[in-house]
């Protein structure tokens, strides 16, 4: 699994990361990559708000208000395989 954090680096975007990183060691998905990207060039190519987060490439969250942990965890288990 490929998971993506959009974001330019501002607190909430910060939350996102923390949080998915720790929903994907809650979930014990060891084989699970999280990438923070912070290139406007990248992070434009799948959404338009911030923060996003992007599961196989396919875009999962996008802007506010931020999944909780559960949520997040959540939306991993929709992608495990």
């Amino acid at each position: 699994m490929r998971i993506k954090v959009l974001g330019t680096g501002c607190r909430n975007c910060e939350i996102l990361y923390n949080t998915t990183l720790a929903a994907v060691e809650q979930l014990g998905l060891e084989d699970a990559s999280v990438e923070y990207v912070k290139e406007m060039s990248e992070i434009t190519k799948y959404v338009m708000f911030t923060p996003g987060l992007v599961v196989d490439d396919v875009v999962v969250h996008e802007g506010k208000p931020l999944p909780n942990i559960e949520q997040v965890k959540e939306i991993l288990n929709q992608y495990m395989g």
